[in-house]
């Protein structure tokens, strides 16, 4: 080889890794402020259900997470009621399981359910070639948001566990956000509300219960809502489900509703598990897994303890926000205190400035004291007036 043919192998080797040539129009796109019309999250489920964002379910084995999905499921399907009462706009879902069965779990549970069947689409797999492999959203999203798109209407997307879309390692902060991107343009491109499953990780119990959730710290920070199941116990002390708000980052984070897993003849001769919803509950998400997973005797100390926190406390009608600061103060879940004002009789009522707390006793005590001070006989027209206001359950 001569030195000019060395010389232009090696040009050519140069301008096949040099940058291409800009265009006039190339360069970084701006958009001004002024320019973007300010819009509303779109809720498939006020506060829960975000339309063109991905959502978390996570919780510990055995919760009913995917019966939860399905009964969502049933409610978008044939426009139905969520937990709180409010209607849903009807709608197809999309189902993407790696753990389950459609033939002989998942369409018997939305048949248990009432869902709509000619609304639920499965995502088996994609044609590549001409021979089916196993569905990746990262190679097969084009062809799958074109088949969603053919379907129209598709609402909600639900993807069973969530760790299936993690090609990659499942801790590593930078493989988890790649993954789950074209989940996220999914879901912005069809308007749709996508919801993962994922577990809890062991040994994790009295944590944020965010950062509990299996895996990279980048599944809850990419999605929207983080929502948990878990097994508490009641004031009865049987066992009780509840769904909880862990994290949004576009509405409340606390708040939840108690419900309930059981068995119905779907079909003769074929059981499946339905979820019926019970009670809205307060708290955060923190403090009611605490509960959950608290020793029993544990447990019981503690609401003993609140209960005389509140028996110190309760000398005369106090205002909630004081409860609430006390209770924090001393270091009481405000769970905990709920419950044992509960046990107490405590009487909540709704004074001009709030909502104030009082022992049930306290009225009585003090209306039959002869030989009250002035301040004590204040008290008691400061109770004797809280008897006369708004006897409405308080919503804390």
């Amino acid at each position: 080889m001569t030195a000019r043919d060395r010389y232009e192998a090696m040009a050519s080797a140069l301008d096949a890794h040099a940058p291409p040539v800009p265009r006039a129009d190339d360069g970084v796109i701006l958009i001004r402020g002024s320019d973007i019309t300010p819009e509303p999250i779109a809720w498939l489920w006020r506060n829960w259900l975000a339309l063109g964002k991905l959502h978390l379910l996570a919780g510990a084995p055995g919760q009913g997470k995917t019966t939860i999905a399905l009964a969502a499921t049933a409610t978008v399907t044939t426009g139905g009621r969520w937990p709180d009462g409010s209607r849903c706009e009807r709608g197809n879902v999309l189902i993407w399981s790696g753990e389950d069965d459609s033939a002989d779990t998942l369409l018997p549970r939305l048949i248990g359910m009432g869902a709509d069947r000619d609304r639920v689409f499965f995502i088996k797999g994609a044609r590549i070639g001409g021979e089916v492999s196993p569905f990746d959203p990262a190679r097969d999203l084009v062809q799958l948001t074109e088949a969603a798109t053919r379907i129209g209407d598709v609402k909600l997307l639900i993807v069973d566990p969530i760790v299936s879309a993690v090609t990659g390692d499942s801790h590593k902060n930078t493989e988890v956000r790649r993954a789950m991107q074209p989940l996220v343009d999914l879901a912005s491109h069809l308007r749709a509300a996508a919801l993962g499953i994922t577990h809890l990780s062991k040994g994790t119990a009295g944590r944020d219960p965010t950062e509990r959730v299996t895996g990279s710290i980048a599944f809850t920070a990419v999605v929207r809502v983080v929502l948990l199941a878990a097994k508490v116990k009641g004031d009865n002390g049987e066992d009780k489900r509840i769904l909880v708000r862990s994290k949004s980052n576009i509405g409340p984070d606390d708040g939840g509703f108690e419900y309930h897993i059981e068995q119905v003849q779907a079909l003769p001769g074929i059981a499946a598990s339905v979820v019926t919803w019970g009670n809205a509950i307060d708290g955060t998400a923190r403090e009611l897994l605490a509960e959950a997973e608290a020793d029993p005797q544990d447990g019981s100390s503690a609401k003993e303890s609140a209960e005389d926190f509140l028996r110190e406390l309760l000398t005369s009608s106090t205002p909630t926000k004081n409860v609430q600061s006390e209770a924090k103060e001393a270091g009481h879940a405000w769970a905990t205190v709920r419950r044992a004002s509960e046990v107490l009789g405590v009487i909540k009522k709704k004074g001009e400035s709030g909502w104030y707390w009082r022992l049930p006793q306290l009225a009585q005590e003090m209306a039959t004291c002869s030989t009250c001070s002035d301040s004590e006989s204040e008290q008691v027209e400061q109770v004797e007036g809280m008897q006369a206001l708004s006897a409405d359950s308080e919503v804390l």
